[in-house]
């Protein structure tokens, strides 16, 4: 099995809302088709499908609160995150934690979708991203 994930879905209680929210950050819906969103990422896509149904198409019950993942979105400079923050409160995103310095040396801040999925945006400063942005935990030099 090769190393990589293609997709990302994410349940969403309201569909037209979250889908909303992304688009507010600048993503743009790949998805022609009803009842999903579809975001093309750099090898990858993130995808926006109603909770209840993809609760039924795994087979489990729906499950509210902190699922124990988080989604990261780094940044080339320091500079960067704020912004991006700032975007994100503007589009309606709860921020969790405002940016600030960490102890290994980078720039991060903590916020929540609509439906509580949490994402890290962070500068890395020992991980510089690829010519389109991509990250590799090492960085791309």
């Amino acid at each position: 099995m090769d190393q990589r994930i293609s997709l990302i879905t994410l349940g969403v209680a309201d569909l037209a809302k979250s889908k909303a929210f992304y688009e507010a950050l600048g993503w743009q819906n790949a998805a022609a088709e009803e009842g999903i969103a579809a975001f093309d990422l750099h090898g990858s896509v993130l995808g926006l499908y109603p909770k209840a149904d993809l609760a039924r198409d795994v087979g489990l019950p729906l499950v509210e609160g902190f699922t124990g993942q988080t989604y990261g979105y780094n940044v080339a400079t320091r500079e960067d995150v704020e912004p991006l923050v700032a975007r994100v409160r503007a589009a309606g995103g709860t921020i969790l934690k405002d940016p600030h310095e960490v102890f290994w040396g980078g720039f991060i801040a903590y916020f929540a979708d609509p439906d509580g999925h949490v994402w890290e945006v962070a500068h890395n400063p020992f991980s510089p991203l690829g010519p389109k942005g991509e990250f590799c935990w090492n960085g791309y030099k």
